[in-house]
């Protein structure tokens, strides 16, 4: 099967079977999927959206967020990941946001990762999201699933992953088709145990037809 052949037919059962997916992590505001987004970084969604509740209800925006303490922020998220870098980068780019950017949160690529705690993948997730721009933020899921079914080559790097992608999606399903991955690789296409006896894709799979490598 030809690599654009993967593409339509990804996209065609998608379409169909998650029409509008949309990113797990709850928010209310630009500012609170920014602030949840780098929270997940190497954490769960469940666990981020169990923390921001309560950091969300003390700090609704950056102002606020800007002239919290190191120590209120901790005590707040320190069930998440790394909570120490986490704490100091939510501080710092609620400081930013709140004198270089008015409050807003940045369209830009280049100016979303000058923020504390953004790089290009939390960058591009911002873009996607809120601003339904054709980036694709590239994580372990989209990683995975991309090359299990042979959307991407198995030895390219995470770069390479989303340019490919990129260039290989149509423009207009990309913001989609991020979530697509990701909730594939979520709920059926499973890093230890992949659950290849209920997904639907199987037929464009590599991984499922022995061929991945």
């Amino acid at each position: 099967m030809k690599k654009k052949e993967r593409y339509v037919l990804f996209v065609d059962y998608f379409k169909k079977a998650i029409p509008n997916p949309k990113t797990e992590l709850k928010f209310n505001s630009p500012f609170e999927l920014l602030v949840a987004v780098v929270l997940s970084a190497q954490c769960t969604d469940v666990r981020v959206n169990k923390t921001t509740p309560h950091l969300f209800k003390k700090y609704p925006n950056a102002k606020k967020l800007s002239r919290a303490s190191f120590n209120e922020i901790f005590n707040i998220i320190k069930s998440i990941s790394y909570p120490n870098n986490k704490s100091k980068h939510l501080i710092g780019l609620a400081k930013k946001i709140t004198t270089k950017h008015r409050g807003k949160i940045p369209n830009s690529s280049v100016e979303l990762e000058s923020l504390p705690g953004v790089g290009r993948k939390t960058a591009n997730v911002i873009l996607s999201v809120l601003y339904n721009k054709p980036t694709m933020a590239v994580d372990t899921h989209v990683n995975r699933v991309s090359k299990r079914i042979g959307l991407v080559n198995s030895n390219k790097n995470l770069k390479e992953v989303e340019l490919d992608l990129i260039k290989n999606f149509d423009k207009k399903d990309i913001p989609k088709a991020h979530h697509w991955l990701i909730l594939h690789g979520r709920y059926v296409c499973l890093a230890k145990k992949p659950k290849c006896e209920v997904c639907k894709i199987t037929k464009l799979c590599k991984y499922f037809k022995g061929a991945y490598k």
